[in-house]
């Protein structure tokens, strides 16, 4: 019986492929011009949205702190001098400086601790649910509500007439003035004051409590840390420069009150705007008229040494959020 072999197997030619033709290309100086040509378009488009904004700056800002400093070194005759400078050494001076330390460290203080603790708070809360909604618009909008609103308002709660004190001394025998009016004096710029500082902070420093990375508090728990550990190890070290670069900001905004403290406090200039308002209008100051450049330049100093610590503060704080 004859047995068939299997038929061998023959490999298939492969088809030839056909040569493929690249296609040519494009000079270099082409191929490079549109985008060249784009960029350059785009940035001409960027300089020409940001001109009405460095107008602004420049008419608004620039020009008028070249003006009111520059007054503080020339005398009525237009000549040069340092003698109103050398009255910044004046007691009452001093004393108008101290008091705006004094206020503006304290209600930074308050401000950023109530602030931090609302924002603490907050973290609980869903993003973008109805509270969170409510608490950044009330936030936005009473860290702005300033001046003489914010004055009238303590005037018509709190002031000799107000409804609280009425009510609180009609009805449970408390005088809130018994001491003396301190709303109209230096004491009575702390409340208002402290009004806007909490909403700013919660502004300022809320983004910050947010972006701590949750990783961190897992390896915490993993490694056997306990809530303080990490709170104190780790959370407080990453949000301190925040939180201090969020005082400082607060500082500087109190430092640089004026329309609530003008609008509130009735006699005196206890405090350097008001001491800047006093030199402007004041009629007993003859041969003087020059003074409010010299207060303007010591506050632009203050304001300067306080907004590059708060400048060098957010870029560290930035580190940990890269």
């Amino acid at each position: 019986m004859r047995t068939s072999s299997p038929p061998s197997r023959r490999p298939r030619p492969r088809p030839s492929s056909p040569l493929r033709r690249r296609a040519p290309r494009e000079p270099r100086s082409s191929a490079r011009s549109g985008p060249q040509l784009s960029s350059s378009r785009r940035g001409t488009a960027a300089a020409l949205g940001l001109l009405p904004f460095a107008v602004y700056v420049l008419l608004f800002l620039f020009v008028p702190t070249l003006i009111a400093v520059g007054t503080g070194f020339v005398d009525e005759t237009g000549g040069f001098t340092l003698d109103t400078v050398a009255a910044l050494g004046n007691p009452v001076i001093l004393n108008a400086f101290a008091n705006s330390f004094g206020l503006s460290a304290l209600t930074a203080v308050v401000g950023a601790v109530v602030g931090a603790v609302a924002c603490y708070g907050l973290l609980g809360a869903r993003e973008g649910g109805p509270l969170r909604s409510v608490v950044d618009s009330l936030s936005g909008v009473l860290a702005q509500f300033g001046g003489v609103m914010l004055a009238f308002a303590f005037v018509a709660t709190i002031g000799i007439q107000g409804l609280v004190t009425v009510t609180l001394r009609d009805t449970f025998g408390v005088d809130i003035f018994a001491d003396g009016v301190w709303l109209y004096e230096l004491p009575g710029l702390v409340l208002p004051y402290i009004y806007f500082q909490v909403p700013l902070m919660i502004i300022t420093f809320l983004p910050a409590l947010q972006a701590l990375n949750p990783h961190w508090a897992e390896a915490n728990a993993t490694l056997g840390g306990t809530r303080t550990t990490y709170w104190f190890r780790i959370a407080f070290p990453v949000l301190a420069p925040s939180f201090l670069g969020s005082l400082l900001l607060l500082f500087a905004n109190a430092f640089s009150s004026y329309a609530t403290a003008a609008a509130l406090t009735s006699q005196g200039s206890q405090i350097v705007p008001l001491q800047i308002r006093s030199a402007l209008t004041s009629e007993t100051l003859l041969g003087r008229e020059n003074l409010a450049g010299a207060l303007a330049l010591g506050m632009i100093l203050v304001m300067a040494v306080v907004m590059s610590g708060y400048s060098a503060l957010q870029s560290r704080a930035e580190r940990w959020h890269r």
